[in-house]
Order: C-alpha cells, then sequence, then structure tokens
C-alpha cells in the first residue's frame, strides 16, 4: 500500500506522516486489496481538515473530517474510512 500525504498551507511533519501510516495500517487489516492512498491536509482559519482517497481494487474510495485539531480531524477521518472498506468487502462478498 502507498500512502502520499500533501500539505495545503500547511508542512506535513514527521510526526503527522507516522500517525498517519499508522493509522492506515489498521485499514489494511480489514482489506488486503488496497493499492494507493492520497493523503491531504490543509488548514483554512482555525480549521484542521484531513481528507483522503483510497483506490481498491475495483472502487474508490473518499472521506473527509473537519475539526479543531489535525490528529482528531485524521483520526475521524479514518474511522470513516474503515466503515465504507467493511461496508464495500461485505458488498463484494455477497455473491450467489
Amino acid at each position: 500500500m502507498q500512502v502520499i500525504v500533501t500539505g495545503h498551507h500547511l508542512e506535513v511533519t514527521d510526526a503527522l506522516k507516522a500517525h498517519i501510516d499508522s493509522k492506515f495500517e489498521k485499514l489494511a487489516r480489514h482489506f488486503d486489496n488496497v493499492t494507493d492512498v492520497h493523503v491531504i491536509l490543509s488548514v483554512e482559519k482555525l480549521i484542521q481538515k484531513a481528507e483522503a482517497t483510497l483506490q481498491l481494487s475495483g472502487a474508490k474510495l473518499f472521506a473527509e473530517d473537519h475539526q479543531e485539531d489535525m490528529y482528531a480531524a485524521i483520526d475521524a477521518m479514518v474511522d470513516k474510512l474503515d466503515r465504507q472498506i467493511i461496508k464495500h468487502k461485505e458488498k463484494t462478498g455477497q455473491h450467489r
């Protein structure tokens, strides 16, 4: 799984990158076929925004979250992606 992290109006520190990598390892446990992840972190006045596009085999998932803390925004975004991955996995497993 390749994770690309970019920042708009902020510098992506090693701590942010390490936090994102540790969170996306959790997603890899649920679904093996994650090929590419693009995370965009941005700041708009007092709002911290985290958004990610996840490329799966056969689907593309997107989630974003706005918080006052960047780490909280990343955590909430990963939780949203986790729910979407589980839903996608259940859909693909329902063949008769």
